[in-house]
């Protein structure tokens, strides 16, 4: 744990005040803009595939290229970068767009299962298949730039699991108060999602316990794409000052979620690249990820009981 605060209190010593100052100033516009006009949902509810693509890729490429170009008033190196430091900037918001509007391909082995498992089968097989187009994609610019092996900071040599069970269970208060929220429980638990299979089962945690094991493989998506490959991949490039961008991007997909869970997805994004630029793997990030979406999925339903008693 002790090594955990000592990588944030290293980046924050770092950090050039304006910079900071400037580029969260500019997140807090964006998410003022998008939960006043919500951007996010105009996009989902464009009529077709190409055009939701179209319109998530300009809105990440806007907000993480706006983010580079925040840093480089600072790190003048970035000013002089190779050509293929543009086609990450230009390939990342490419990839996670086109994970975002991925939908249309599971509904491709679905189509014709019966109800209610036909939209049962698109909600599950929809985060596997969605991590594993991140993955190659991911995979195959890894290689294209010549990074060294393993990709995107998978490695496990000298990994230390404890530290980040014991910061996940810091977390513990921040989700409580989350869950006295309106808009958290409009959200949470993700598995309200799955009431419509009820009348069709008979041991219903089972089919509900395959759901969240499913819903947690998206946050290998995650923590491979954001921690693993934008802050990795752009350390070539910037060192340390790879982390605001990405963080920058990482709130920007959280525009659908609460509002208090868009803010703190800002810092957590901040504490999460630290920690990977330091340790360069992605395990103990994905552990408090994956912690605190399976602990946001047990508040939500304990505050939906909670709110049914009182």
């Amino acid at each position: 744990m002790n090594a955990i605060v000592g990588y944030l209190r290293d980046y924050i010593r770092s950090l050039n005040r304006s910079v900071f100052l400037l580029t969260t100033l500019f997140v807090a516009i964006l998410i003022i803009i998008n939960y006043t006009f919500g951007l996010e949902k105009r996009i989902f509810a464009l009529p077709n595939w190409p055009l939701r693509f179209t319109g998530f890729f300009f809105l990440y490429a806007f907000v993480f290229s706006a983010a580079w170009l925040f840093q480089s008033f600072y790190n003048k190196e970035i000013r002089y970068v190779p050509t293929f430091f543009y086609i990450l900037l230009l390939v990342a918001p490419a990839i996670f767009a086109a994970k975002i509007t991925f939908d249309w391909f599971p509904a491709l082995f679905t189509k014709y299962w019966p109800a209610p498992w036909g939209q049962y089968g698109n909600l599950v097989l929809s985060w596997p298949l969605k991590c594993l187009l991140v993955l190659v994609l991911v995979t195959l610019v890894w290689k294209w730039g010549n990074y060294p092996k393993p990709v995107a900071g998978t490695q496990f040599d000298g990994f230390n699991a404890r530290p980040y069970f014991l910061l996940l269970l810091f977390m513990v208060p921040l989700l409580a108060f989350a869950a006295t929220q309106a808009d958290f429980l409009h959200t949470y638990p993700k598995l309200q999602r799955l009431h419509f299979i009820d009348p069709y089962v008979q041991q219903e945690w089972l089919w509900k316990g395959v759901f969240e094991m499913a819903y947690g493989i998206d946050f290998i998506t995650i923590e491979f794409f954001f921690r693993g490959f934008l802050i990795l991949a752009f350390v070539r490039y910037a060192g340390k000052d790879a982390i605001l961008p990405m963080a920058v991007f990482y709130c920007s997909i959280h525009f659908g979620k609460p509002l208090f869970e868009c803010i703190t997805s800002y810092i957590g994004g901040i504490i999460l690249g630290a920690v990977v630029y330091n340790t360069r793997t992605i395990w103990g990030g994905l552990i408090v990820h994956l912690g605190i979406a399976w602990l946001m999925e047990v508040a939500g339903y304990l505050g939906h009981l909670w709110i049914g008693n009182s």
